[in-house]
């Protein structure tokens, strides 16, 4: 979507408000659900629902590229968040499973980099499409590519008896969200995730608009830039792996990257700053946030109330995540609307600022636990 942003205003006349609206579209039915999303999953099997979401992006992407208005294209965009969630609720447990137990949190270390390396290949990919074409091309290319990875679960991962459900006891659906929704662990998780999400989406979704707006830079270009500082997160999420081994508090890794990263975020934005400059921040900004994912998804099992909450708890992340990813780019489209770009790094500060303050809260419980 980001790097499309400047095609689809001009097919669609999508306004700036309704442009962040078609950012974080995909993340509403998380915001609205993602642990009930995620306790189903835990019922009806993971597998099952894995090969499912990916079916339905497919078919969303397909029918968003056809989309003939800006409603019509939040519509699908609906469900292409449907089943994104699905998919990144389901993921974590198969990787667990065919994981052996000394390699599971790397295995989720990992894991952490799908959203920042499939984002960034597929800006790459737009910024190849769209010189001669249209945004609904790239949404073609989608739709394809979500065939392809369907094609290779039925192929590879259906087949596979380790997948197969592990018997569980569970409790009624209601009783287990309210006992994580009360848990004080996953719900500063929760939150730092989101704060983290409305600070990257905020950057990284109207990154190419900036770049074209106030830059001067073609539309391809802008998603070249973009797709780097994207695919820059990469690198953080695999940096907390190595933090962690080496004895790193997984609190105060999150609260010293977002505090330090508070001003590479703002300098995006702010009047004064050279280009140059501010596109290397952003860089900056994106490598160094990245060890707040790792650090999260890696400190579920520890917070979650029940080792058999753990999906419940991912759930919780996920759908904190994704509040963010809503607010996030329509807050700061308000903001540049009323006050231009500079006005975006008042959301920055303050959400990395919660974001320091989680991550110092899950350091005091976790040294609580060492000390009981």
């Amino acid at each position: 979507m980001p790097p499309s942003l400047p095609s689809i205003r001009d097919t669609l006349g999508a306004s700036l408000e309704q442009a962040g609206w078609l950012l974080s579209m995909v993340n509403l039915t998380a915001a609205l659900g993602g642990m009930v999303i995620a306790l189903t999953v835990d019922r009806v099997g993971h597998r099952r629902l894995v090969v499912f979401g990916t079916a339905l992006c497919a078919v969303a992407s397909l029918l968003g590229g056809l989309a003939g208005s800006t409603g019509q294209l939040l519509f699908w965009r609906f469900f292409e968040g449907l089943g994104f969630i699905v998919v990144t609720v389901s993921a974590p447990t198969l990787l667990l499973r065919v994981a052996r137990p000394h390699d599971r949190q790397r295995a989720m270390t990992f894991w952490t980099a799908y959203m920042p390396a499939g984002a960034g290949a597929m800006m790459l990919a737009a910024a190849a499409i769209l010189p001669g074409t249209t945004w609904r091309t790239v949404w073609f290319v989608a739709a394809a590519l979500s065939l392809a990875m369907l094609a290779a679960l039925a192929w590879v991962a259906v087949p596979r008896r380790e997948l197969d459900p592990a018997p569980a006891a569970r409790r009624p659906i209601l009783h287990e969200i309210a006992e994580v929704a009360t848990a004080p662990g996953p719900l500063a998780i929760g939150l730092c995730f989101g704060a983290y999400a409305a600070c990257w989406f905020a950057i990284v979704g109207f990154l190419p608009t900036l770049q074209v707006e106030r830059l001067g830079f073609s539309p391809a270009l802008a998603a070249i830039v973009t797709a780097a500082v994207t695919m820059a997160n990469v690198t953080g999420n695999l940096a907390t792996g190595w933090l962690l081994h080496r004895g790193a508090p997984r609190g105060l890794v999150i609260a010293v990257a977002a505090i330090s990263m508070a001003f590479c975020a703002a300098a995006v934005f702010l009047d004064g700053v050279p280009d140059l400059l501010r596109l290397g921040l952003a860089v900056v900004y994106s490598a160094v946030v990245g060890v707040i994912p790792g650090a999260l998804f890696t400190g579920l099992s520890v917070h979650a109330p029940r080792p058999e909450l753990v999906g419940a708890s991912t759930g919780l992340l996920m759908q904190g995540s994704n509040i963010g990813g809503l607010v996030g780019p329509p807050i700061t489209g308000a903001l540049v609307a009323a006050g231009g770009w500079p006005a975006a790094a008042w959301l920055t500060s303050v959400a990395l600022g919660v974001v320091a303050l989680a991550g110092l809260f899950l350091h005091w419980r976790e040294r609580r636990k060492v000390g009981a």
